[in-house]
């Protein structure tokens, strides 16, 4: 095991742990060796062998003098390589590390990272590997034995060696050491020591792995992110997963919604399930497309290991247990459940949404969060983002039901308690009043408890007031983080239908397209025909408030083949409408006392409760400073 070294006085940048370099422990588990950067004040002392601080200026090694090759969990074979693959247009080059091509010999893979990362956009003054000599010269020199600390950023984050033989981890330490003397912007990146330790098993030497890092630390391509740098940052890619978890693993996600008091806590490990708990041969097929791909890649393979545990567990086996070290230990088992090449290709199976709109939606996850109080220089610890449920009280459902319906809305949402705004026991059972009490809050959730005990609900994305600036003839606006929800007898949750169906965004020919249903007003009318004038033509709202929502899920993005599928929620003097286009999923009169729910084509929900219902309770929660 690596030693602690002593206490010694913090140096004027702190430190965020120590250690002092011997060799590895016999039983240090081969692929997933792990060292842990403590949170206690020292300073940390390196000692080596003298030429351990040489710094290697040859380029003529060869990539492998890092690496412990008896540690290596499969020796990897060699094979005749195309002399021109290097220079495939980028579309096939994905294809190729989709399909683990690089893993067919270790040169291969080492000239094609080396590629890839001079071919990222990156800011004008990047440090290079001649700065990294510069720099590493100036602090380590050829001194056998040497104190400096670790950068702050580091402070309580894991360092994963792989199979990184001494001389590599002792490399893996003086790197980081110089990008944080380099960027002292860098306050938090939990990532960082994974991404270095799988760079030096394919690196000529500790300048060229340098020279990688910092061009994936300094990219500046757009909409495109390689590594966090900041706390905010990284909570807000967490937030991001659990919004992707939430839409994509709807299984998974109720699973761990109901056996985990946390489930932000939970997901704010998906990184740490890829380059931490993941043994070698998973990570550095992660790695591959990763250096191609983006973070984008990442969320799909994380959400494709959690759709994975779904399948291998079940509620009665996770009741009692610790739900985060259950999914380590998957992690760090997944060879027993799906192989590598297997995963990929379920991961590249998910359907989401464009880099655009998952960087726009991590944007608005991080105005969420820099609301809250974060800024980027806030320090890991000192910051509890969970929603306390303790102190809840409704009169339709249960603190725990809340729990689970918080757990569904957007985690840049969820981060605020529940705030009641109106209930018709208390307020009375006024439409106007229902207005006058809702309108300033966005989003809010509505509950219902009809005389026959069922529950049911929506969570509206837009201000009610919104209502006043559709045309008659377009009553409807939302986007499409709108879905309704049943609690009793069950819970479930419908969402948009373009999130189970993608494919109906493709665009058709406007002959093809299905009549849209008639307006608002007409659908509350008592008419006895029933009938709607034939110009009440719903158009498709754009979002209204630039900047209180995000535009991830406008469908402003979608080329929709029937103008009801993007019927979100409507409000008028006769009463309210949720959902539309061959039925309502919800609407409700204007004395808030009868309702009725059918099948509809936004949300594409059976009907929620009986179909012509008596409303007994209606609650609206709004989110306290959202």
């Amino acid at each position: 095991m690596l030693q602690v070294g002593l206490s010694l006085p913090r140096s004027p940048r702190g430190a965020a742990g120590g250690f002092s370099m011997a060799e590895p422990a016999e039983g240090d588990n081969a692929g997933t060796g792990q060292e842990m950067f403590g949170s206690s004040p020292v300073t940390i002392v390196i000692t080596s062998e003298a030429d351990t601080w040489d710094i290697d200026a040859s380029s003529g090694l060869g990539c492998g003098q890092f690496v412990d090759w008896d540690r290596m969990p499969d020796p990897e074979q060699q094979a005749h390589i195309s002399r021109d693959v290097l220079s495939k247009p980028p579309k096939e080059l994905k294809k190729l590390a989709r399909e683990g091509y690089w893993a067919a010999s270790r040169g291969l893979r080492a000239q094609v990272y080396h590629q890839l990362t001079q071919q990222v956009p990156c800011r004008l003054v990047t440090p290079d590997a001649l700065v990294y000599r510069d720099v590493a010269s100036r602090l380590f020199g050829k001194l056998s034995v040497s104190s400096h600390p670790l950068p702050e950023f580091l402070e309580g984050c894991s360092m994963p060696t792989y199979c990184l033989n001494l001389e590599g981890v002792t490399a893996l330490k003086k790197i980081l050491i110089c990008v944080g003397n380099l960027f002292p912007d860098i306050t938090y990146s939990p990532i960082l020591p994974s991404l270095v330790a799988l760079l030096l098993h394919y690196s000529e030497d500790e300048a060229q792995c340098f020279e990688n890092i910092c061009r994936l630390i300094a990219s500046n391509t757009p909409h495109t992110s390689y590594i966090d740098q900041s706390f905010l940052a990284h909570q807000a890619s967490c937030m991001t997963f659990g919004d992707l978890a939430n839409k994509h693993c709807p299984a998974a996600h109720k699973l761990i919604a109901g056996t985990s008091e946390n489930v932000f806590e939970v997901y704010s490990e998906w990184l740490s399930w890829l380059f931490h708990d993941l043994p070698f041969n998973y990570a550095i097929r992660v790695f591959d497309v990763y250096l191609l791909e983006g973070q984008k890649v990442l969320y799909r393979i994380a959400l494709a290991l959690l759709k994975q545990y779904r399948l291998s567990v079940t509620s009665a086996e996770l009741e009692g247990t610790n739900i985060k070290a259950d999914l380590q230990a998957f992690m760090q088992n997944i060879a027993e459940h799906v192989t590598v090449d297997k995963l990929l290709e379920r991961a590249f199976g998910i359907r989401l949404f464009s880099r655009k709109e998952i960087w726009l939606l991590q944007m608005a996850n991080r105005k969420a969060l820099m609301e809250r109080g974060i800024t980027m220089v806030q320090s890991r610890q000192s910051f509890h983002l969970a929603v306390d449920m303790q102190n809840f009280s409704s009169s339709i459902v249960t603190a725990q039901e809340m729990r689970i319906i918080w757990s569904w809305i957007p985690e840049r949402f969820s981060l605020f308690a529940p705030l009641l705004l109106f209930s018709t026991s208390e307020d009375g059972c006024s439409l106007q009043r229902f207005y006058v009490c809702c309108e300033g809050y966005e989003p809010t959730v509505l509950l219902i408890k009809t005389t026959e005990g069922e529950v049911c609900g929506a969570f509206l994305s837009s201000d009610w007031s919104e209502r006043k600036k559709s045309s008659a003839t377009s009553g409807f606006f939302g986007t499409g983080e709108c879905f309704v929800f049943t609690v009793r007898p069950e819970m479930e949750r419908y969402e948009w239908v373009l999130i189970k169906k993608p494919e109906l965004a493709k665009a058709v020919p406007r002959s093809r397209q299905r009549s849209p249903s008639p307006s608002p007003a007409s659908l509350l009318s008592s008419s006895p025909d029933g009938r709607g004038t034939s110009s009440n033509r719903l158009t498709v709202p754009t979002p209204q408030r630039k900047g209180r929502l995000s535009p991830f899920l406008a469908i402003r993005h979608f080329l929709l083949p029937s103008k009801t599928a993007s019927m979100f929620m409507s409000g008028s003097r006769e009463g309210i409408i949720i959902g539309g286009g061959g039925g309502q999923a919800l609407s409700l009169d204007a004395n808030l006392l009868w309702g009725r729910t059918e099948h509809c084509e936004t949300f594409d929900n059976p009907p929620l409760c009986q179909e012509n219902f008596k409303v007994q309770l209606l609650e609206v929660w709004g989110f306290q400073n959202a």
